[in-house]
């Protein structure tokens, strides 16, 4: 990404190679690949320093635009203060309906949290789903399953709803967040990870 410098202020902003007129001048697309770095700054191009400090995981956050300030001979790009996304859903009132604005009742902004939960419901059918065959073989002919198989069903059951309690425990996207950070001191909540291993028998 490059900017146009003029007058000490950033007038315009290249987020890929094109042709440009600087005064009038006008240049090919490709300076911007041959040119060296003081050849660009001599015609006012600068290549743009992204500064991340404030910007933050687009999934919990909403980041704001990108605003662009020259000085010290560079140009920085910075974020300003992100926005945390709502937890869980905000729906729409009986004023918004009013309004025009939605049905009262429907999603107005998606929350973090109930696609988490859905997730590790997703999963957990999925691990128990392939066998429910022989629980419905077991009820239909009065016989039984077999107990590494019971075990790694109530087991998947057991993560599942451990899992689910972590996720509606937290209060805010932060710890929501710190619920999937991989570290030592605290085990992630691994959907699959935390599921036990399939009986081999």
């Amino acid at each position: 990404m490059w900017t146009l410098v003029e007058s000490g202020s950033v007038s315009k902003v290249y987020t890929r190679p094109k042709s440009i007129t600087v005064g009038d001048i006008q240049y090919p697309s490709n300076i911007f690949m041959l040119w060296t770095s003081s050849e660009l700054e001599a015609i006012g191009i600068y290549e743009v320093v992204i500064d991340n400090t404030n910007y933050k995981d687009p999934e919990y956050y909403i980041n704001t635009n990108q605003s662009f300030a020259f000085g010290s001979g560079k140009v920085t790009a910075t974020y300003g203060t992100a926005t945390a996304r709502p937890l869980d859903n905000v729906l729409f009132t009986a004023q918004d309906e009013t309004d025009g604005l939605g049905k009262e009742g429907d999603v107005k902004q998606p929350g973090v949290r109930p696609p988490k939960l859905v997730i590790v419901n997703q999963q957990a059918y999925g691990l128990l789903q392939p066998n429910d065959w022989m629980v419905v073989k077991a009820t239909e002919t009065s016989g039984t399953v077999a107990s590494d198989w019971t075990t790694y069903r109530a087991a998947v059951r057991t993560a599942a709803n451990d899992m689910r309690t972590k996720i509606n425990a937290v209060s805010d996207v932060d710890a929501l967040a710190a619920l999937y950070v991989y570290n030592d001191a605290t085990p992630p909540v691994r959907p699959l990870g935390e599921f036990p291993n399939v009986p081999t028998s």
